[in-house]
């Protein structure tokens, strides 16, 4: 699997922001990168590209650095308010408020944005480059089929697919209880093995506690959804405090993006 490297950019500001940009076989007109939590104005807790303004961050400085991010952009990304479902909204006819957790744009320059911190963003892309998305992967959404949706909006055929997995909580750091591993168990019996035991101080499990793999829980419903070609995944938001936002190790924090577009 390829993995993901980072690319540093400038904003108009100067600043230099750290974005990650997919290592994946993209056609050429397709583009896209993830913000981490670097090179912005927020102030603790939001230290300091936090792009989310239902946090309670100073709306200044959210309004600033967003617009550091949209002036590396071709346009205005739809910005969705995000309630962990499975909406996919329309980058090209939609407005910037709606509720979604998914987006697809068809129309050149229209920029599709999903906000985490934590939870699975997913970008994807068909190998003809006409059609790109993102989708927030929370495990609600995850389980409910956020994905699935993704995919049928695109309307395109799964074979012909690109998927991206960017930052997310990794395997040892997303403790769950026991209606979420039954929640995707009873969907797929092969997600049992994205759930570990959660052990104790004793090296005891924790009755009803687990050990998720989100990104392995992806990978399976992209598979069983007929999506070969999936990249990425090699994250943790929660442990790499100094790069990412994660609202499972400090709750008030900031959100991060990912935007693609087709040129």
């Amino acid at each position: 699997m390829a993995t993901t490297k980072p690319d540093l950019a400038t904003s108009s500001g100067g600043n230099p922001l750290d974005l990650l940009v997919p290592d994946w076989p993209a056609p050429p007109g397709v583009r896209a990168f993830q913000t981490t939590r670097e090179g912005g104005v927020s102030l603790p807790p939001f230290t300091s590209l936090n792009l989310g303004d239902h946090v309670e961050d100073d709306p200044a400085a959210v309004a600033a650095n967003r617009g550091r991010i949209e002036a590396l952009l071709p346009a205005k990304p739809l910005w969705l308010k995000q309630v962990h479902g499975i909406r996919v909204a329309d980058a090209g006819r939609d407005v910037p408020g709606c509720e979604a957790d998914a987006v697809v744009a068809r129309t050149r320059e229209a920029v599709a944005v999903i906000m985490t911190a934590d939870c699975l963003p997913v970008l994807f892309c068909n190998t003809a480059g006409s059609v790109v998305a993102a989708a927030h992967a929370g495990w609600r959404g995850l389980a409910g089929g956020v994905l699935e949706a993704t995919l049928a909006a695109m309307a395109v055929r799964p074979s012909e697919v690109l998927a991206w997995l960017g930052p997310a909580i990794g395997p040892r750091a997303f403790e769950v209880g026991d209606e979420v591993r039954r929640a995707f168990v009873a969907q797929h019996a092969r997600a049992a093995a994205a759930f570990h035991p959660l052990l104790g101080s004793d090296d005891a499990p924790v009755p009803g506690k687990w050990l998720a793999d989100i990104y392995a829980l992806a990978r399976l419903r992209l598979a069983s959804a007929g999506v070969e070609q999936v990249f990425g995944g090699a994250w943790c938001t929660h442990s790499q405090s100094d790069r990412f936002f994660s609202y499972r190790r400090e709750a008030r924090t900031g959100r991060m993006g990912s935007f693609i577009w087709l040129t």
